[in-house]
């Protein structure tokens, strides 16, 4: 009696875990097919596209000016510092605004991405304990992308001048009101 007591004990952890196979593998096909596809074209299609967006790469620095109502502008030095990261999958922006004493008056980080899935590409920009999230429309050497915060539509576009430096602008418009140009930045490409 002993001994079948534990023939049985012992055939049954065996059959739990076939059983427990059995359904692990027939849920498993169900599973992966509701998975996102990990084919390996997936991230090399992503590669491909934020190439178009490699004339970014590397430090660009130059003057800025920011228009924020009525009175001069305010003139400062902006910098950009842009690289590829998780092998060129990202591009990571830091841009910094100085006066001309030195003191940081502006700072954001940003990510550009594409989604192969949509086929767009995507801007995340951090600045101040806020950030946006948006779609970026890339041209042939530049780029724009927009946002509405409350009442306001603000534009962003950038463009490669004929001396290959890197021209952007910012208008905002409100309600019916035509757009008022709230920044001029014209960056050159340093060593």
């Amino acid at each position: 009696m002993k001994f079948a007591h534990r023939t049985v004990k012992a055939y049954r952890p065996i059959s739990q875990c076939l059983l427990a196979v059995a359904i692990f593998t027939a849920l498993g096909d169900s599973l992966t097919a509701q998975q996102p596809s990990a084919t390996p074209s997936g991230p090399d299609v992503q590669r491909e596209a934020m190439h178009k967006l490699a004339f970014l790469a590397g430090h660009w620095s130059g003057p800025i000016s920011v228009s924020r109502g009525p009175g001069e502008p305010v003139k400062l030095t902006q910098t950009e510092e842009i690289q590829y990261k998780l092998d060129g999958l990202v591009l990571l922006i830091e841009g910094t605004s100085r006066d001309s004493e030195g003191k940081s008056s502006f700072n954001a980080l940003a990510t550009v991405s594409f989604d192969d899935a949509t086929h767009n590409y995507r801007f995340r920009a951090y600045n101040g304990g806020r950030y946006i999230d948006t779609e970026l429309t890339v041209v042939t050497n530049g780029f724009s992308w927009s946002y509405d915060a409350g009442p306001a539509h603000i534009v962003n576009a950038m463009h490669l001048t004929g001396k290959g430096e890197w021209a952007e602008t910012t208008e905002v418009t409100v309600g019916s009101n035509p757009p008022h140009r709230g920044v001029d930045m014209l960056l050159q490409h340093q060593p």
